[in-house]
């Protein structure tokens, strides 16, 4: 069977395909992590919750990260899958494998909701959540509701790149965005007007995440370029397989991130007991909540990244299907400096405005050593962010033109390599100041390998060309 609907991406102006795609998913992608965003910079500015909150929300983040890890790895492949099988005008190929992620979907939400309700208390400790006993009760009041919204969260997240596969950015756009617009409004109503704590920040976001998953249902029962049937459901083993191996980078990239995020709160609470200020009982919260506040403005730069990237894997895919490699090799390019300039942007707003980024986390509400090393966290963290953004843009490019290894490899190599040794190894040299520097060390070096694999990449595209 063959399709017709989609011709436009290997014949449109490249640039304008690059803003069409890319613009919705940067602001889908914003708006999915406003949600934790906006329950930190409320939960920071109730005096009743305060830097307290704020460690908690830090330590749950990263488990929410795993349930979007799964949630990517089964969207993002199904996407390059539906992509690629429509440039080669296959287009029951590319049903079967919306069928098969939307199964994928549901069945491993129900499982990780079931594992987080039965050891939350272990996981919570895994992650850091001991460092005090404020922090810890917090911790398990937030992950609690939180979990109960996974199997919504999950699946809003695995249909996002679907909708954009089917032609339908701005549907996916509009669809997260309603959902973090309900969060925005509720957050202040349960926190303040209701008092309700860390469970009302939580109940927030759940009530947003329906309403998102709600909404992909919906559009799910009226694709226009691909038909969805009864029997595109059924089970399919190597079409599954195929997406989960499309997919696989941006599950590692999460994934491995949790681990990084693992081993940073860990160090954190270790050597934060180890310091002067930060091992007083009233203070051994501060590092952690600052650092998970840095991570936070890192994720909203992220999101731009990855939604400019993640938007080309339509146009990418087709492209690479349909054999015009001139164009992906152009699309490539643009997309790299873009991402550079996305990096350099960031930078400077971070090194000389830290102590104003740190003042909508409620830093009023805090001594002058939160103020103190929060300044210094996001000036050293996030220093080489440029590197940062041009490398996860590699990774989504390379997996979008089908190189699922070599995507795999560098985000492996980046996450779990550096970003989770240098976290242990720097520490035992410069204490709490070796966990900030783990990042940019591990960007560097990163950039290093991901410059050769960029160049052998035009080298590749220039010999199809020929």
């Amino acid at each position: 069977m063959e399709t017709t609907g989609q011709n436009f991406l290997g014949t449109g102006h490249v640039g304008k395909l690059m803003g069409k795609y890319a613009v919705p998913c940067i602001i889908s992608l914003l708006v999915g992590a406003l949600y934790n965003i906006v329950d930190q910079i409320f939960i920071a500015n109730a005096t009743y919750l305060g830097s307290y909150g704020n460690a908690a929300n830090t330590v749950v983040f990263p488990l929410t990260v795993i349930a979007l890890a799964i949630a990517v790895m089964i969207g993002d492949g199904c996407c390059a899958f539906v992509s690629l099988s429509l440039g080669k005008r296959e287009s029951e190929q590319a049903s079967r494998s919306i069928g098969s992620a939307i199964g994928m979907t549901i069945a491993s939400n129900l499982v990780l909701t079931l594992i987080y309700l039965v050891f939350s208390d272990q996981i919570i400790a895994a992650f850091g959540g001991t460092v005090n006993a404020e922090t810890f009760q917090h911790s398990k009041e937030y992950f609690f509701w939180i979990t109960l919204g996974i199997p919504f969260y999950m699946f809003g997240q695995a249909m996002n790149p679907v909708i954009r596969a089917d032609g339908s950015p701005k549907f996916a756009m509009i669809s997260t965005l309603a959902g973090a617009v309900a969060n925005i409004i509720l957050d202040p109503i349960f926190i303040f007007t209701f008092r309700w704590g860390m469970m009302g920040a939580a109940v927030a976001t759940v009530i947003g995440q329906m309403i998102t998953a709600a909404l992909a249902v919906w559009y799910l029962l009226h694709m226009k370029t691909v038909k969805l049937h009864k029997e595109d459901f059924a089970p399919h083993v190597r079409i599954a397989g195929r997406t989960l191996l499309l997919g696989l980078c941006s599950f590692l990239s999460q994934i491995s991130l949790v681990a990084a995020m693992a081993a940073i709160n860990n160090m954190i609470r270790k050597y934060g007991a180890l310091d002067a200020i930060f091992s007083q009982e009233q203070y051994a919260q501060i590092p952690m909540a600052v650092v998970g506040i840095v991570m936070k403005f890192f994720q909203i730069v992220i999101s731009i990244v990855v939604g400019m990237a993640a938007g080309c894997i339509p146009i990418v895919g087709y492209n690479m299907g349909a054999q015009l490699f001139g164009r992906v090799k152009q699309l490539f390019t643009r997309l790299l400096i873009a991402e550079a300039l996305v990096g350099a942007v960031a930078l400077i707003i971070v090194e000389l405005f830290p102590q104003q980024l740190i003042g909508i986390f409620g830093a009023a509400n805090e001594s002058a050593y939160y103020t103190e090393f929060a300044i210094k966290a996001f000036r050293i963290y996030l220093c080489m962010m440029i590197f940062a953004c041009v490398n996860k843009a590699a990774f989504i490019f390379l997996q979008a033109m089908g190189k699922a290894v070599a995507s795999t490899m560098l985000s492996m190599v980046r996450e779990i390599v550096f970003g989770v040794g240098f976290a242990l190894i720097l520490p035992r040299f410069f204490g709490l100041d070796g966990v900030l520097f783990s990042m940019p060390v591990s960007d560097v070096m990163t950039a290093v390998l991901s410059a050769i694999v960029i160049i052998s990449t035009y080298r590749q595209l220039d010999r199809k060309m020929q």
